[in-house]
């Protein structure tokens, strides 16, 4: 008999608050986590010792990025479309069974790591998504994100190697501004961090009106991104 909690996608508060103690982020629907290593070998036997903790719910959670610095772990329930039970409980398995073995799940944040957790998506503004969406799942081989109750919004890669991408609606054709952004969503106490960095680096602050949801920030010559968090999303109901 299987005596697993039912898979019941968590809020992002709930998904935070239940791994921030053990060096896990909730990013974009993902826990995620990264583990310092001294060579690719190491990183390869961190990476066995994890698969063997979550055994035969590896294949349908967990996911695993190599380099001879890091490990990069990720969670998440790729059927739902989102973080569970489960994925907290394989969470907190994977941490114990790193510090068994001399390392430490964490790097979420800049005085952490040089390349602190974080993850990509591109948002592309359109009249007509029904008309402009299928163009880009074709060129880039992308399929409909899972678990999304709006199939004419998020699309992505099913290797789970290039960002995903998102569609905004647009109410009116538009001048003198770019229509394809990027989103760099980090770990929610990263973000005043990453925005102080950008704008110290020539960036301009263009609006931070959804702060602590995202700020919107552009180069000198106007082209834009967001750095976005998990926080207050729930409560907005986005």
């Amino acid at each position: 008999m299987d005596d697993r909690p039912p898979v019941t996608v968590l809020t992002r508060t709930a998904s935070s608050r239940a791994v921030e103690s053990i060096g896990w982020r909730y990013l974009l629907g993902t826990l995620s986590t990264s583990v310092v290593v001294r060579s690719l070998g190491e990183a390869s036997r961190v990476a066995t010792d994890v698969v063997a903790e979550c055994g035969e719910d590896s294949d349908g959670h967990l996911r695993i990025d190599l380099r001879p610095d890091r490990v990069e772990l990720s969670l998440r329930d790729r059927d739902a479309g989102g973080v569970t039970e489960l994925d907290v409980e394989l969470a907190r398995r994977i941490s114990a069974t790193a510090s068994g073995i001399g390392v430490a799940t964490g790097g979420a944040t800049s005085n952490e790591s040089s390349r602190p957790v974080q993850m990509l998506e591109m948002a592309i503004d359109a009249l007509d998504i029904a008309s402009v969406r299928p163009f880009w799942k074709a060129v880039l081989a992308y399929i409909d994100e899972p678990g999304r109750d709006d199939p004419a919004r998020g699309i992505v890669d099913p290797a789970g190697q290039l960002p995903s991408i998102w569609f905004q609606q647009m109410d009116a054709p538009r001048v003198q501004r770019n229509r394809v952004h990027f989103d760099i969503t980090v770990s929610h106490d990263e973000a005043e961090a990453r925005v102080r960095a950008a704008l110290g680096a020539n960036g301009v602050l263009v609006s931070d009106s959804n702060a602590r949801a995202f700020w919107v920030l552009a180069d000198v010559e106007g082209n834009e991104v967001c750095v976005c968090t998990w926080t207050d999303r729930d409560e907005r109901g986005w």
